[in-house]
């Protein structure tokens, strides 16, 4: 951070000379030929200040693929193969080595060659934030140059520069806490003396920023008079319900018991995971509560996807379906046509065509038999975490009433799991394979199974570690043989930062820390509880039980556990469990496998492989996290802290 630290929030005369109105990213405003120019020029009018903020937008990694083989996940949820996972962030994270962070770019977190006007993902990454709080604060003090426009436009400018100084503040803040909250242009002359605020005192300039940013940017670009001149490229454009759902995002951050108790161990004992600050959970409720309105009214692009499906183990949607909540992940058959559906409200640019081809598709089934080909890294789910994923009826698997039948265990659970999860028997290659591969058309995910490592070390590296694959980012085709992974698949993969289910859930554990599951804002139609079954109502999934409406803390457990299902393997999990003070508590702390027999002889290429009958359920830890408080938080690079005396390292690191 020093390197960018210097660079990027110093600004001196050296600094008039950049290149302001740089990017080649075609989903933006095209800005003027002469735009790289002075100050004056590249400020003057809409078209080339529009150019100066393009850049911001052109640095916001992709998640999955700022490199070949990214990682995301960092909770309970994922769990790495052998044989390639190990040099990846989530099992050194699971070792408690976090310095690992800034030694592998294979996440969004760095990068080896920070470059912002580059179209290459490969050059982007969090660590671009200072250089893009930087650009934000120049762009913000030179409003005044904007002397060609109309009111719209210099508001549409400025509610953009807010937003992003805001959330470039707010990504970095999840990870290493309270940081210095850079709201000018920093003078190149003068020692830098900003100390370290803490996230609440910085949540709460997020939260003005947000907030004037929401009361400047359209509903909708393609109604506004300059959105109508690019209609067609204004899908990944900021709104006013963006600036809210981030407004009430950073609120509830700081109202969630990691920031108002201070980092601990043993809160899952004590109670104190259930403690918030209500005063500040309430203005966050308030904020997500205008974003939902604001969403219902039609004004916006925005809106929950279908989940509608003829076939669910092969996404294929039901004849009639106008979105998919598949696409909200992946698109495929449309010319690459980017992910998001009506559902996404805050992604980055995608910059290459088939590029998916070229990492992430090929991280997320068996490498048994080279049937997913290249690279050596599966992404696979761990079974404690798919025990998430409850009843159809709406009831967590241990819940004495919830049907679940240990003989049975793929029977009537709620739909997502079919959607999301590749269990035992799944029909995984729908083209038929030749004879040597047959036996891995359906998969063996039993004890001993072909997919499994007991008895056979070579399937740690090549097969499942748990039980269980991932198909919710991924689809099952991309394998060699249905090839949907290849040029004619038209393949193309992207994680949205903020989707519609999630403003629901917000404000859901918003409503349920302020008073429970009755709590109802004045400015929506839904209470804490109608938030979390309106997205169950969407997948055919049973409501939240009356018996947990009328506790606090149970319905708080059942909001935390439709958030871990309704974004599972979004990359939202390790922050969760971290500002619920969670991380270091049983069971969270740990990653198990599903172990099972099959029963009898069963045909999974006649019948549903919901319905076949097992003996022996249980499960295994494959390893337990030994966290301490220090691992609440990242640690800093040694040289950012060294850069002055008030910037302090996280404590223990």
């Amino acid at each position: 951070m020093k390197k960018f630290i210097n660079q990027y929030i110093f600004i001196g005369l050296a600094a008039l000379s950049l290149s302001f109105g740089a990017t080649s990213c075609t989903d933006y405003l095209d800005k003027e030929p002469d735009s790289d120019v002075g100050a004056d020029e590249a400020f003057k009018n809409f078209t080339n200040f529009q150019g100066f903020v393009e850049e911001i937008y052109n640095c916001i990694p992709n998640k999955e693929s700022n490199f070949w083989c990214c990682t995301f996940n960092w909770g309970e949820d994922e769990l790495m193969n052998s044989g390639g996972g190990e040099s990846h962030e989530t099992t050194h994270f699971d070792l408690g080595d976090y310095r690992y962070w800034y030694q592998d770019p294979q996440s969004f977190l760095h990068a080896n060659d920070l470059n912002p006007t580059s179209t290459d993902k490969f050059t982007h990454s969090l660590e671009h934030a200072w250089y893009c709080i930087r650009k934000a604060n120049l762009g913000l003090e030179n409003m005044e140059k904007m002397t060609e426009g109309t009111q719209e436009e210099r508001n549409f400018v400025k509610g953009q520069l807010l937003f992003f100084r805001a959330w470039w503040h707010e990504e970095l803040m999840q990870f290493f806490g309270g940081i210095p909250y850079v709201d000018k242009v920093l003078p190149s002359d003068q020692k830098l003396t900003l100390p370290r605020q803490s996230f609440k005192e910085c949540a709460e300039l997020c939260a003005a920023d947000f907030r004037e940013a929401a009361n400047l940017l359209p509903d909708n670009w393609d109604n506004t008079t300059i959105g109508k001149k690019t209609l067609g490229r204004n899908d990944l454009r900021i709104t006013k319900a963006v600036a809210l759902g981030y407004l009430g995002k950073v609120l509830l951050w700081a109202a969630s018991p990691m920031n108002e108790l201070g980092a601990q161990v043993g809160a899952s004992k004590n109670g104190n995971t259930y403690k918030y600050n209500t005063e500040i959970a309430t203005r966050a409720a308030d904020a997500l509560a205008e974003c939902i309105a604001n969403i219902e009214s039609g004004k916006t692009p925005y809106a929950l996807a279908e989940y509608n499906y003829d076939n669910i183990y092969d996404h294929v949607a039901a004849a009639g379906s106008t979105t998919n909540y598949s696409d909200i992940f992946r698109t495929t058959g449309q010319n690459w046509k980017m992910p998001g559906s009506c559902e996404a409200m805050f992604r980055g640019p995608v910059f290459d065509i088939n590029g998916t081809n070229w990492n992430f598709a090929k991280l997320w089934g068996p490498k048994v038999n080279n049937l997913v080909e290249h690279d050596a890294i599966i992404h696979m789910p761990t079974a404690n975490y798919v025990n998430y994923y409850g009843m159809a009826n709406g009831l967590p698997l241990d819940d004495p009433e919830s049907g679940f039948d240990p003989r049975h265990p793929f029977q009537n659970r709620d739909p997502r799991f079919y959607h999301d999860i590749i269990f035992d028997g799944f029909k995984f290659l729908n083209t038929t394979p030749n004879a040597s591969d047959k036996p891995f058309q359906y998969m063996e995910m039993f004890t001993g199974g072909n997919m499994r490592p007991s008895g056979n070390p070579q399937r740690s590296a090549d097969g499942s570690r748990t039980g269980y694959f991932c198909q919710k980012l991924v689809p099952h085709q991309c394998n060699k043989y249905d090839g949907m992974y290849n040029w004619g698949g038209a393949l193309e993969c992207y994680l949205p930062y903020m989707r519609v289910a999630d403003i629901y859930l917000m404000y859901a554990e918003a409503g349920a820390a302020i008073q429970g599951a009755g709590y109802k804002n004045s400015k929506c139609n839904h209470t804490a509880a109608g938030a979390v079954d309106l997205l169950r109502d969407r997948v055919g999934a049973g409501h939240v039980a009356d018996k947990f409406l009328g506790d606090k803390n149970k319905f708080m457990d059942e909001v935390r556990r439709e958030r871990a299902v309704e974004l599972a393997f979004e990359g939202f999990r390790w922050n969760d469990l971290q500002r619920w003070l969670l991380l270091t508590e049983y069971p969270y702390n740990v990653k198990t496998s599903q172990e099972f027999i099959r029963v009898g002889e069963y045909d999974f290429s006649k019948n549903d492989p919901r319905d076949a009958e097992v003996s022996n359920w249980h499960e295994e830890v494959i390893l337990e996290r030994n966290f301490s408080v220090k691992h609440y938080l990242f640690p800093f690079k040694d040289t950012d802290v060294y850069l002055y005396e008030d910037f302090k390292q996280n404590p223990g690191w």
